[in-house]
């Protein structure tokens, strides 16, 4: 038990070290809203820090950007929410002066600060945030509130990609972040192939929605996207696993005038037939993160899918138990879809 006034924190204090901390329970200053965190996922990111492969990141830092919350205090001049309040956590801080901030895209912001990442996260019992970040959310299970930002991720690559109903895409990669593409693309009616190593993942995807697998571990992830087009290869890819062979083979597969979208990346250089960028005419973007629209479209996504979080959610730890779950996600990355950390705010004392 905490004594007064102190809360739980999960604290990645260097690579390879996750301890379970105290901390003073926060209090939130003007403009600011104190949340009671109920549930908070585990990103990707927050596995690359406690490896130590994540060169954004500075020690001790409490992981989390994917929020489900209760509104629990309003600071000095907040209005508009309520104690009580369900909500989530647009968790990117942008300048406000850069290019992208002028240009209307703060999620690109040159100088952007992720929670959990360059600042503090959300893995708390209670946490401080901005009141122009807090999303309040009404009729989900507290649980998938954390769903809305990873799946968001997803659904912006598909905002970038122009996707509509008439198009194949192919995800390539089904991870958190690539299944968020794929219920993207499905919300927008587009047929789906869904590329990846792991069978248990590819089965995942089709349930969610996806026509069509392949395995690239078991076939030529190219030449089976062409037979499975007719011989065009899919009008768009969206490379979602981060890696030098799938950022090749999007280039490769995608069609003539199609369209490619990367969300991962990979720290390894990457060889390309560059006469295949002017011969098939195709165009290249880049997606980060999401915007307070691709959230808004994730909410009414999931809302008429209340089901979709069951499907999603690998499992949902006790925050006592959060250390051992990072352990066990590191040894088998493969084995996991998503974690969802249960925090226990009832468990902290209040001064």
């Amino acid at each position: 038990m905490s004594g007064a006034g102190m809360m739980k924190v999960v604290q990645i204090d260097a690579p390879a070290s996750i301890s379970l901390v105290e901390r003073p329970k926060p209090a939130p200053a003007a403009g600011e809203v104190r949340l009671a965190l109920t549930h908070v996922g585990y990103c990707g990111s927050d596995l690359s820090s406690f490896q130590g492969r994540n060169p954004m990141v500075s020690f001790p830092r409490v992981p989390g950007h994917e929020i489900a919350a209760l509104v629990d205090a309003l600071g000095e001049g907040v209005e508009g929410l309520s104690p009580g309040q369900p909500c989530t956590v647009l968790p990117y801080f942008n300048c406000g002066t850069c290019i992208a901030c002028r240009k209307g895209r703060p999620n690109a912001c040159r100088n952007n600060q992720t929670m959990g990442v360059q600042r503090e996260g959300a893995m708390a019992s209670y946490a401080c945030v901005p009141a122009a970040h807090v999303i309040p959310v009404d009729g989900f299970a507290q649980r998938d509130l954390a769903l809305i930002e990873p799946i968001a991720v997803g659904f912006h690559a598909v905002e970038r990609s122009g996707l509509d109903a008439d198009d194949t895409v192919a995800v390539l990669g089904v991870g958190m972040i690539g299944l968020g593409v794929l219920l993207g693309a499905v919300a927008r009616g587009a047929r789906v192939i869904a590329v990846d190593v792991a069978d248990a993942k590819l089965d995942l995807a089709r349930r969610l929605g996806a026509a069509e697998t392949v395995n690239g571990a078991a076939e030529d992830t190219v030449q089976r996207l062409a037979e499975l087009t007719g011989g065009d290869g899919p009008t768009v890819i969206i490379e979602a696993a981060g890696a030098a062979a799938t950022f090749r083979q999007a280039v490769d597969a995608v069609s003539s005038c199609g369209r490619v979208v990367y969300v991962g990346y990979t720290k390894t250089e990457v060889s390309y037939e560059t006469r295949l960028f002017p011969m098939k005419e195709i165009e290249i973007f880049g997606s980060r993160g999401a915007t307070r629209d691709d959230f808004r479209r994730v909410v009414d996504f999931l809302r008429a899918r209340p089901g979709i979080g069951d499907l999603i959610v690998s499992s949902m730890p006790g925050i006592a138990q959060a250390t051992v779950a990072m352990l066990a996600w590191a040894a088998d990355p493969g084995a996991v879809t998503k974690i969802v950390v249960e925090m226990d705010t009832a468990a902290t004392e209040t001064a």
